[in-house]
């Protein structure tokens, strides 16, 4: 459930059409997602081996810390707090926007301002939530996960319906594989950078493999059942979109869901933007509050200034890593559009996901008596490895300043490691400026509050 739930969020309703574009056909398409969830399952059960080889929470961080070393860890760390959870909520935020101001702009696209402002005001919202009671917080997670149910099992019946009616030729081999454009080796490999967007997520019980009851038998059962689930809804809910929609029409929509619901729902096609509206805003919720807990990890580590494990005394809530959370997303969301965003966070997510894999094969040949619970066949990590290293190589060659930026930015934190981190003795005025800031966010929550 936890598996299932952290993986379905908002990318099933924006991702599609960035598949659809750089596969070129419909056919394609459907293939991407279905190896897509393939090779997602290559990872969880790489995952499954360390998850019980280093049985410590954190996933990938605490993996590479304990196999590489803390510089390499640093790395995976810093490259999270700055790209993948700011860039994965920044996208989120856009289409929570997109879908609540796509009924107004039926004709047109709406406004920059206008959807960058009101997902600013959502994260800031969500924000002063998660600061101010992690009882309500989690409260939200729970009602909002009922809306991305809603809308995924609203899309499969109405599509299954289509399709019973006979509705079906665009999906018949002859016409799901005609190209309107012929695509390349790289324009494949971003369009597998799209899909894994959306079935991000699979690794989130290596964040809590010391809370797992029986973790030899539990993490490989919940694979076997999280990811082959998933991909049958996501394959599924894509086919529902191709059964009433030309490629044309899916590229040309800017709320995918929406233009779904326009056309076959009738005077109830407001159930589905409220739908994924729902889901959207709690999913920034989820990702708020997991990606401050990673700053806090962090920061209680060492990796991170103390400032970032500081709770408050009355909330117990990390104010500071969720200021620091909120501020990264909204100066990422205002420079970026949002199927760019998703390469980006999805280079670096697959960057992250093979050093993590890498490590399982060096500990092996580093500690090879080592007791393994679970020992997956070398075939596995073998197998993932390669998909990576075609899919990033051919990805940064299609998108070289995307995946560039990228690997430049998780390249800024060895200066910082080495400064922040390896450097014991600093003087005192880093202290004393560490304590105004400490200060400072305590005036940032007072007047939270107040406006609250």
């Amino acid at each position: 459930a936890m598996n299932i739930c952290n993986i379905i969020g908002s990318g099933i309703f924006i991702s599609p059409k960035g598949v659809l574009e750089h596969s070129g056909s419909v056919g394609l398409a459907l293939v991407v997602w279905v190896l897509g969830g393939g090779i997602a399952a290559l990872g969880s059960l790489c995952y499954a081996e360390l998850g019980v080889t280093i049985p410590k929470s954190g996933g990938d961080y605490s993996y590479v810390t304990e196999i590489f070393g803390g510089l390499v860890g640093f790395l995976l760390l810093w490259s999270a707090v700055l790209i993948m959870y700011p860039t994965t909520l920044a996208v989120i935020a856009l289409t929570f926007s997109n879908y609540v101001l796509q009924p107004a702009f039926p004709n047109c696209v709406p406004p920059y301002m206008a959807t960058r402002m009101l997902s600013a005001t959502c994260i800031i919202f969500l924000t002063w939530v998660n600061c101010s009671s992690v009882r309500l917080a989690t409260r939200i997670q729970d009602i909002f996960t009922v809306g991305k149910l809603l809308a995924l099992g609203l899309i499969i019946a109405v599509g299954l319906l289509q399709i019973y009616k006979g509705n079906y030729e665009g999906l018949t081999p002859q016409i799901a594989f005609e190209f309107y454009k012929t695509p390349s080796v790289g324009q494949i490999a971003l369009a597998f950078l799209q899909a894994s967007f959306a079935f991000s997520g699979w690794n989130f019980l290596n964040y809590v493999t010391e809370e797992v009851v029986d973790p030899r038998r539990n993490l490989p059962r919940a694979i076997y059942i999280s990811i082959p689930l998933v991909t049958f809804v996501y394959t599924l809910t894509n086919i529902a979109y191709f059964s009433s929609m030309s490629p044309e029409e899916l590229l040309s929509s800017n709320a995918v869901a929406v233009t779904f619901g326009e056309k076959l729902l009738g005077m109830f096609s407001t159930i589905m933007p409220i739908s994924v509206a729902l889901s959207t805003f709690g999913g920034i919720n989820g990702y708020l509050f997991t990606s401050s807990r990673l700053c806090f990890s962090g920061a209680r580590e060492g990796h991170l200034p103390s400032l970032l494990a500081m709770i408050h005394c009355k909330s117990c809530t990390p104010i500071p890593a969720l200021l620091v959370c909120c501020t990264a997303t909204i100066v990422i969301m205002c420079i970026g559009e949002t199927h760019n965003l998703i390469n980006y966070v999805s280079f670096i997510n697959y960057l992250s996901y093979g050093v993590t894999i890498a490590g399982l094969l060096y500990y092996r040949w580093k500690k090879p008596n080592l007791y393994r619970p679970i020992k997956v066949s070398l075939l596995v990590p073998v197998c993932y490895l390669l998909f990576w290293a075609l899919l990033l190589g051919f990805s940064l060659h299609s998108e070289p300043v995307v995946c560039g930026v990228g690997l430049v930015i998780m390249l800024t934190g060895v200066p910082v490691y080495f400064l922040g981190v390896h450097w014991k003795d600093k003087p005192k005025c880093i202290y004393d400026f560490i304590g105004r800031l400490k200060t400072l966010c305590t005036v940032i929550y007072a007047t939270l509050t107040v406006l609250g």
